[in-house]
């Protein structure tokens, strides 16, 4: 069963000179967990030799006492995974521990390479060997291949071939490294924790661990954590940063601080805005839980209207399970969803939900609230329409799977046949989030890195 939901991308967690790295590591993947489930690993060095454990499936699941002592150390970064490029293979779940010319390093990539395939190519071309099918190992193989010197000039060099999205963490023998790419795409954070300092993708991850919030990384900027302290140094060429909407929007945990705002504040405000473009008369206001929670308290707030929880998720939903041989109609979305019908029955419902990808759970979520005795279903956005896929490191189906792209409003109201449907302006959208400009590419098809839009036979269009 696919939800229709664009998927978590990838959380990325790091700590440098606390004895205790990998556990401090572990529960920051545990805060970050939203951010990907299909699989995460810990790389921890001792100053002599990289251990790592990595696994399939969540967090708890992976990581017991007994392989978590196996990581010695005071350094240690994690990841969490979801296939935003590459199918889903314990191959391919990260960090990526390889030796090289200088050293043994792990690294660990929230993000996507957009021109991954061109630089693969070349380098299957002039006999390097993959080991997944991830674009992040095309960093390993140009870190390897490079004739710098050093290993800070060697991953200037092997960045700059890249195009694309990417916060990265890297770990040597006695230093951790912190990169974001010039554009700023995906977060991450910088913090201090006892006698060691930490990098998150997320300051809810933060919050856990107690440590102390000390700032974002900037886009284009990379950090270097050694014994001698903490320098910054900005090798590329600058470019007008253009953080993730998204990130506000869907993708962060509402607790977490990014991209100079709280992310719980800009989806209320976005829930309010929806309310004053798109308001209607109703009874109760509720959310598509979970992503639609903080956006409704907005809407109920500025329009006067009850909230209510008319929807009851199931937070125990295993990645498959089982159908009985007697088919039960929209069975996918029954067994993460449920209607409290005293709450619906006889009223005219609001639904408030982040976004709308193939229009095909909205469907069904409104023929579940109807068969639950609403008199009228109306369904609000609190983002704009998704017309394009995003290559920047969310997992997005093809343009042609986006019902935006190919149908009006009107016709999508009538496809998931509701009464109403309104999803926030694009202004309202830059009104709310209020600090500086970012990418929205998967609503305007404006993409910083690339130029023109390719059709759907573009094999990027996978992402």
């Amino acid at each position: 069963m696919i939800f229709d939901k664009f998927k978590e991308e990838c959380g990325v967690a790091g700590v440098y000179g606390d004895s205790e790295a990998a556990n401090l590591v572990y529960l920051c993947l545990y805060a970050l967990q939203h951010r990907g489930q299909e699989g995460a690993g810990i790389a921890s060095s001792d100053g002599e030799k990289i251990n790592y454990e990595r696994g399939q499936g969540l967090v708890a699941d992976i990581f017991s006492e007994e392989r978590l002592s196996k990581l010695k150390g005071d350094m240690a970064v994690g990841h969490n995974r979801y296939s935003t490029a590459g199918e889903n293979h314990i191959k391919n779940t990260q960090p990526i521990v390889a030796d090289i010319s200088k050293g043994s390093i792990a690294l660990s990539h929230n993000g996507n390479i957009v021109n991954a395939d061109e630089i693969k190519h070349e380098l299957v071309q002039n006999g390097a060997i993959f080991t997944s099918t991830s674009d992040s190992e095309i960093i390993i193989h140009l870190l390897a291949k490079s004739k710098k010197d050093n290993l800070i000039d060697a991953i200037i060099s092997s960045l700059l071939k890249l195009k694309g999205a990417y916060s990265l963490l890297l770990m040597t023998k006695g230093t951790m490294i912190g990169v974001r790419d010039p554009f700023g795409f995906r977060p991450l954070i910088l913090g201090k924790i006892r006698t060691g300092h930490v990098l998150v993708s997320e300051t809810c991850a933060l919050d856990l661990i107690e440590a102390e919030f000390i700032r974002e990384i900037e886009p284009g900027e990379m950090v270097i954590i050694n014994d001698e302290g903490i320098r910054s140094i900005y090798p590329f060429e600058k470019e007008k940063p253009k953080p993730c909407i998204f990130e506000h929007i869907y993708f962060a945990r509402p607790d977490s601080f990014l991209f100079g705002t709280d992310v719980y504040s800009v989806r209320k405000r976005m829930g309010q805005k929806l309310a004053e473009e798109a308001p209607v008369d109703a009874d109760v206001v509720m959310p598509v839980p979970d992503s639609g929670v903080v956006a409704t308290l907005g809407y109920s707030e500025a329009s006067g209207i009850p909230y209510e929880h008319g929807l009851i998720r199931n937070h125990y939903v295993g990645r498959t399970f089982i159908e009985p041989a007697q088919s039960i109609r929209h069975f996918g979305v029954k067994i993460k969803l449920n209607a409290v019908k005293s709450i619906i029955k006889g009223k005219r419902v609001i639904v408030v939900d982040d976004s709308i990808v193939r229009g095909t759970t909205s469907r069904k979520i409104v023929k579940m609230l109807r068969e639950a005795g609403a008199l009228e279903v109306h369904f609000r956005i609190s983002s704009p329409p998704t017309r394009f896929p995003c290559f920047y490191g969310i997992d997005t189906p093809t343009r042609k799977e986006l019902i935006a792209s190919t149908h009006t409003v009107e016709e999508i109201r009538k496809y998931i046949t509701a009464d109403s449907l309104a999803y926030l302006s694009r202004e309202g959208m830059f009104e709310c989030s209020r600090n500086g400009d970012f990418c929205d590419a998967c609503f305007s098809g404006d993409y910083p890195t690339i130029y023109k839009f390719g059709d759907d036979s573009n094999p990027r269009d996978e992402v």
